[in-house]
């Protein structure tokens, strides 16, 4: 859970007055209480090379160095993040072509994982960026070489690998990063948001505590999103179990939208120390009713409506796999609960939007 760079600034606006607000704005609106910690920094922060080959960052975007930054977000009880790539160039040096060049790990895997180590990056974004292409390099083995470098260090670092669910790490990421990409990148739009979740169906059993698929990051609070989708993309994103990496201004954020990202009935699932995603029970017309597997024998239920129309959506107990019984149900967004003996369960959802339920046993 935190924030990163690129969805809010990309490469063009990236310096360390942006980052800096981006962890003074966790603090002071109250997320970081909530668990946004990470603070990670995308692509177009890298000077070049030193003549030593060491890491260097760019001089005029970041006066201060990256450990004088890692320290000022350290300071405020939060963690720091950064990114890097297996091969020689960066995605921005390909697609916005970013003038400083050799910035890439290949070769340097060791150096630069004993770097982010001593400057005490806690988190590390590894993006894969054509280096096939580039490079010749396979991604099995370039983003192993990267996570033995970074055990090797002795620093508890989070490793998350960006192959865009290509290779489908999943079959093979878990042990090797913490978690990796199942998607391209995402965009503020219901398409792209609706697409990534509906990607994530066939992939509940590989997520782990440990090893998480990752549908990319939060649009929440850029441009393009209703309220109601706003909401749904935050709680799929709960129910997947998926890391909470927000991607905007935290400082312009509308309180109402701060009071979703804070919302403790959703972040709990995606928290919920099972650590199960969610997988899809059905699929009709637009309507779809996920489950989720939680702690105390509790179960999560998400009614999502991916059609333009609002709809009621019906679900029963039995459909979603529990037993016969009296189950108190809390609607997650309004807090109102219920007791529940029917085993029927149905709520109107509006046109994009999601209605989280958290069911939990009534003993006799």
């Amino acid at each position: 859970m935190g924030w990163n760079s690129w969805n809010q600034v990309g490469c063009s606006g990236l310096d360390e007055k942006v980052v800096k607000a981006a962890a003074d704005g966790l603090v002071v609106s109250g997320l970081a209480r909530s668990g946004y910690r990470y603070v990670v920094v995308d692509d177009c922060w890298q000077g070049p090379r030193d003549t030593a080959g060491t890491l260097t960052a760019d001089a005029s975007r970041f006066p201060s160095g990256i450990p004088a930054l890692a320290a000022y977000v350290h300071a405020r009880g939060l963690k720091f993040g950064l990114y890097a790539v297996p091969g020689s160039q960066t995605c921005a040096n390909y697609y916005a072509q970013y003038p400083v060049r050799g910035i890439g790990s290949l070769g340097h895997e060791t150096q630069d994982a004993a770097t982010f180590a001593r400057w005490g990056v806690d988190f590390l974004k590894y993006d894969w960026c054509r280096a096939d292409l580039t490079d010749g390099l396979r991604e099995r083995p370039a983003f192993a070489k990267m996570g033995d470098a970074l055990r090797a260090t002795g620093r508890k670092i989070v490793y998350s690998i960006s192959e865009y669910g290509v290779q489908k790490p999943w079959l093979w990421a878990p042990g090797l990063a913490n978690l990796w990409r199942t998607s391209h990148d995402i965009h503020p739009t219901w398409k792209s948001i609706a697409d990534r979740i509906d990607a994530q169906a066939p992939l509940a059993h590989y997520s782990r505590p440990g090893a998480w698929n990752d549908p990319d990051m939060l649009e929440i609070g850029n441009a393009g999103l209703t309220e109601a989708e706003t909401k749904t993309h935050f709680g799929m994103w709960c129910m997947l179990s998926a890391p909470l990496i927000l991607g905007t201004d935290i400082g312009a954020l509308p309180r109402s939208t701060v009071g979703v990202l804070r919302n403790a009935g959703v972040l709990a699932l995606d928290q919920d120390r099972l650590g199960r995603q969610a997988f899809r029970v059905s699929r009709a017309g637009g309507h779809e009713v996920w489950a989720k597997s939680l702690v105390h024998g509790d179960l999560a239920i998400a009614l999502l409506n991916t059609t333009a129309d609002a709809a009621t959506i019906r679900t029963t107990v039995s459909a979603v796999g529990l037993p016969p019984g009296r189950w108190l149900v809390r609607d997650l967004w309004s807090g109102a609960e219920t007791s529940n003996g029917s085993g029927r369960l149905a709520a109107v959802v509006p046109a994009h939007g999601l209605v989280l339920l958290r069911l939990s046993p009534i003993s006799p």
